[in-house]
């Protein structure tokens, strides 16, 4: 962090007056560039390597209270495989789970190079005492998740009290110990405003953030295109701002290869082709993987599989 914003969390005023002195979003601008970007078409030659790169973009979750460690182990197999009869598809990025199941994910992942996600800190809600936030992450850390989401608390940053929202984050930062990246999640269904959206986007990475995601996928609106511009634009100038270069992830919501690929090109237009990587763009939508094995076979057969030929999430 560059001196001038190494100052900025000194107080909530000064990190009041920084966030508030971002430049303001021009919410007709962001929506209609996002909706002109959503119109771009990319040659059937490149659309196999658009695909691919969306399936090893993907972090496959299960965060339902039913959630079983056979659950898990299916899905981890799926994520290693995600098509049986064809080796040369290629898996996915990440399996993204709860706390307790971690040590499961970890036993069925282990040499496959599928990375290992937990949410923590109080997730969906992030209403918890700090203490509590920080021993979650530290348990999923211990258990072997190299990946940690964590949700900001809304609350705090609606009432106008960022340093608290500042300090949560450092201080889970901080529980990751350099064994597990960190992606907070903004929850920007939740946020009202674009402007909030740019705030939050800004005032995560000044926290430690690795990762930026839009959403737990238990709000709506989840991800959406201007959203996820807007915190393209907020990384771009962050790296600009530190040199430090941090991840996107759009969660939630994002069902169809047509969508995936609509990010794909999001990302190239607004952040640049460096974020075209799976270390630094993510898509958190287990139901597209399906679709995107589907049009990947029509490609290679000149045929659709049904819609149970694959395995369902």
């Amino acid at each position: 962090m560059t001196a001038p914003l190494a100052e900025v969390a000194a107080s909530n005023a000064s990190l009041r007056a920084f966030l508030h002195g971002l430049p303001g979003v021009d919410r007709v601008g962001a929506e209609a560039r996002a909706a002109m970007l959503g119109t771009r078409s990319i040659k059937t030659t490149a659309k196999k390597h658009a695909i691919d790169l969306a399936i090893r973009m993907l972090d496959l979750t299960t965060l339902e209270g039913a959630d079983t460690p056979g659950k898990v182990r299916a899905m981890c197999a799926k994520a290693v495989r995600p098509d049986p009869s064809d080796p040369d598809a290629p898996s996915v990025a990440a399996v993204c789970v709860y706390p307790d199941l971690v040590p499961v994910a970890v036993a069925a992942l282990q040499g496959t190079g599928v990375k290992v996600a937990s949410v923590a800190t109080a997730f969906p809600s992030g209403r918890s005492s700090l203490n509590v936030k920080v021993a979650e992450t530290e348990y999923a850390v211990a258990a072997g998740a190299s990946e940690v989401d964590m949700v900001i608390d809304r609350g705090a940053f609606l009432a106008g009290d960022y340093l608290k929202v500042f300090e949560e984050i450092a201080a889970v930062k901080a529980a990751c110990a350099g064994r597990a990246h960190l992606k907070v999640i903004l929850e920007t269904g939740e946020l009202a405003t674009y402007d909030n959206v740019r705030r939050a986007s800004w005032l995560a990475m000044l926290a430690g953030a690795d990762f930026i995601k839009t959403s737990t996928g238990k709000v709506s609106p989840a991800a959406t295109p201007a959203v996820t511009l807007i915190m393209l634009e907020a990384v771009r100038g962050y790296l600009k701002a530190t040199g430090r270069r941090v991840g996107v992830k759009p969660a939630g919501g994002i069902r169809t290869t047509k969508d995936a690929i609509k990010y794909l090109v999001l990302v190239n237009e607004t952040a640049g082709p460096d974020w075209l990587d799976p270390e630094w763009f993510r898509l958190g939508a287990s139901s597209l993987l399906n679709d995107l094995l589907m049009q990947r076979q029509k490609l290679a057969t000149g045929r659709y599989a049904g819609p149970d030929y694959f395995t369902l999430d």
